[in-house]
C-alpha cells in the first residue's frame, strides 16, 4: 500500500559554519558545547539574539573552539571529539586572562624536557633569552623607525639593543627590555584614534588617544582603559594561547621557562618567553588598522571601575586572527626546540635534532627547497567615517553620510575659493587677462575678415555646430576659459575675431559660399 503522505525533511545546509580560518569564537550566557547523535552540538549568545550549531565529524574545518567568559558547560565527550578531530579548546575572559588551552595530545620526550629544565642553570636558556629579546628589541626599532617615524626613540632602543650583548644575567636582560619597552611605548601616548562621526560625542576623552600602556588601576598593562591596549591585550592573549599550543606540539613544557619569565604558578613562563620576538609584529598591525580605520563605539563597553573590555562582536572577529598569530610564533617556538635539543647527547632510539613539526621546514628543505615564512596578515573592516557601517573599499563614507559629507565640503570649497578668488594675485590675473583681451580687439579690423565669413553665415553655419563640440576642445582652440567656452556652446556670439577659428574648429567648408560656387560652376 502506498503512502498517502511523506514525512517533511528538516533542510540542513552541507556548508560549515565555521570560517576559512578555522576558528568558532563562542561567547554570552548559558553556552553548551555537548554531543548529540555524533554531530558537535554548540549554542551561544544572549537572549533572543541565540544560534545553534552543529558540525559532523568530517568537513566542519574546525582547528580551534575559543570560549569568551565562563558561564556554561563543556561535556567530557565534546573535549574528546575535538581532541579526536585535532582541534583546540581555549577559554578567554574579555580582558585577556586565559583560562584555559588544550589541545591534541603529543609525544611528549623526556631528554627535552630534562634539558629544558636545566637551561636556566646551564647558560643555554640565557642565551635563548638574549636571542629571543634581541629579536623582540630589533622588532620594536623597526616600528619606531617605519610606523611611528620616531628616529630619536629609535635610535635610543638600538642603544639598549647593543647592550644585551654584556647582559650576563637574566636580571640584566629583564632592566634592558624594561627600559627599552618604556621608550618604546612612550611613544605610543598621543597617537590620535580615529573614531566614527557620530561615536564622538558617546566616548570619554581618553579614548581619543592610545594612551599609555601602563593602567593606572593595576599600574601594569592589565586591566586597560583604553581600546588600543584592551586590543592588544586580547590579541596578546591569543598569542600567548597559540604559544602554549606550540611548545606542547614539540614536546615542550608550557610552563617551565628557561630564566627569563620567572616559574609561577598557573603561568605558562616558557610561552610568555616564546612570544616575545612576535609582540612586535601585532603592535604593527595594530598601528596600520589605527592609521587607516576608525573604531566603533559599539566594539567596547567601560566597567563602572574604567576598565576597557571589548564586545564579543570585536572579539569574534579578533579570534580570527589566531592563525596568523600561530603561524608567527612557530619558527620560534622550533628554535627553542632547536637550541635545547643541541645540548641534549643522542643516544639509541632519540633523535637529538628537534622535528620541525609546526613548520615543515625540514621536509622542505630536503626537497631542496627554500622555507621561507609565508604570513598574510589580517585586514580590519572598512568602516564608514560618518556612522561607522561597514562599506566597500574605495569610499570613506556610505551612501547616506556621503551626501552630508559632500555639502559641508562643498560649503568650505566654496568659502576658499571666494577668498582665492578675492585675492591680489587673483584680480592682477584678471586684470593682465582683461588688458590682453582689449588689445586683441583694438587690434583687430574688419577688414582682415574673410569676404565669406558674415554674421549671417556664423548664425546658420557655425554657431549650431558648436554644442557637438566640448568646452574643453573650444578652450583650448581660443585659448580662452572653459567657461567662456561653455558659454559659446549655450549660443553666446563672441567677438568677430574669433568666428574664423571657430569655422576651422567646427569644419565649415568654404566651398559653401556662393561666391566658391559660382567659381567651381564657371570651371
Amino acid at each position: 500500500m502506498a503512502a498517502s503522505s511523506t514525512l517533511s525533511q528538516q533542510i540542513v545546509s552541507r556548508k560549515s559554519q565555521v570560517g576559512k580560518t578555522g576558528v568558532l569564537t563562542l561567547s554570552g550566557f548559558g553556552i553548551k558545547v555537548r554531543m548529540q547523535r555524533g554531530h558537535l552540538d554548540i549554542e551561544d549568545g544572549v537572549g533572543m539574539e541565540r544560534r545553534t550549531i552543529r558540525l559532523p565529524r568530517v568537513g566542519h574545518g574546525l582547528k580551534r573552539l575559543i570560549v569568551i567568559g565562563s558561564d556554561g558547560f563543556v561535556s567530557l565527550s565534546a573535549l574528546e571529539w575535538l581532541s579526536a578531530q585535532d582541534a583546540s579548546f581555549v577559554m578567554l575572559e574579555r580582558d585577556g586572562k586565559i583560562s584555559c588551552v588544550t589541545g591534541p595530545v603529543r609525544p611528549s620526550e623526556a631528554k627535552l624536557r630534562r634539558a629544558q629544565a636545566l637551561a636556566a642553570g646551564n647558560g643555554q636558556g640565557l642565551k635563548i633569552a638574549r636571542t629571543l629579546i634581541d629579536a623582540k628589541l630589533k622588532g620594536q626599532e623597526q616600528v619606531l623607525r617605519e610606523r611611528l617615524s620616531c628616529q630619536g626613540a629609535a635610535d635610543v632602543v638600538s642603544g639598549f639593543r647593543n647592550k644585551l650583548v654584556s647582559a650576563d644575567t637574566f636580571d640584566a636582560i629583564r632592566i634592558v627590555e624594561a627600559n627599552a619597552a618604556a621608550c618604546y611605548f612612550r611613544e605610543w601616548r598621543d597617537i590620535p584614534v580615529n573614531w566614527p562621526k557620530a561615536d564622538l560625542p558617546k566616548i570619554p576623552d581618553h579614548w581619543r588617544f592610545a594612551g599609555s600602556r601602563q593602567s593606572p588601576l593595576t599600574s601594569g598593562p592589565r586591566l586597560a582603559v583604553t581600546p588600543v591596549h584592551a586590543i592588544l591585550n586580547y590579541c596578546f592573549a591569543l598569542l600567548e594561547a597559540e604559544t602554549r599550543l606550540a611548545v606542547s606540539v614539540l614536546g615542550l613544557d608550557a610552563g617551565l621557562g628557561v630564566g627569563l619569565h620567572t616559574d609561577t604558578a598557573n603561568r605558562g613562563s616558557l610561552a610568555l618567553d616564546v612570544l616575545e620576538p612576535v609582540r612586535p609584529q601585532i603592535e604593527a598591525w595594530l598601528l596600520n588598522w589605527i592609521a587607516s580605520e576608525p573604531f566603533r563605539r559599539s566594539d567596547f563597553f567601560e566597567t563602572g571601575t574604567g576598565n576597557c573590555r571589548l564586545m564579543s562582536t570585536l572579539c569574534t572577529k579578533l579570534g580570527g586572527t589566531t592563525s596568523v598569530w600561530g603561524k608567527l610564533v612557530a619558527p620560534w617556538a622550533e628554535y627553542v626546540a632547536r637550541a635545547l635539543s643541541a645540548g641534549t647527547k643522542s643516544v639509541r632510539g632519540y633523535n637529538s635534532v628537534a622535528p620541525t613539526r609546526l613548520t615543515q621546514r625540514h621536509r622542505k628543505e630536503a626537497k631542496g627547497k627554500v622555507w621561507e615564512p609565508r604570513v598574510k596578515f589580517p585586514r580590519s573592516d572598512h568602516l564608514c567615517r560618518g556612522c561607522g557601517n561597514q562599506i566597500l573599499e574605495g569610499s570613506n563614507h556610505c551612501s547616506q553620510c556621503g551626501v552630508i559629507s559632500a555639502t559641508e565640503r562643498f560649503i568650505d570649497v566654496a568659502r576658499v575659493g571666494r577668498h582665492t578668488a578675492n585675492s591680489p594675485e587673483a584680480q592682477l590675473k584678471r586684470a593682465n587677462t582683461q588688458r590682453r583681451n582689449a588689445l586683441a580687439q583694438h587690434a583687430w579690423k574688419p577688414s582682415d575678415q574673410p569676404d565669406w565669413l558674415t554674421e549671417k553665415s556664423y548664425s546658420e553655419k557655425i554657431q549650431p555646430r558648436l554644442p557637438s563640440l566640448s568646452a574643453s576642445v573650444i578652450a583650448r582652440h581660443l585659448s580662452v576659459s572653459r567657461w567662456y567656452a561653455g558659454r559659446l556652446r549655450e549660443g553666446y556670439r563672441p567677438h568677430p575675431r574669433h568666428w574664423q577659428a571657430l569655422a576651422e574648429l567646427v569644419g565649415y567648408p568654404r566651398s559653401d559660399t556662393p561666391k566658391d560656387q559660382d567659381k567651381e560652376a564657371k570651371q
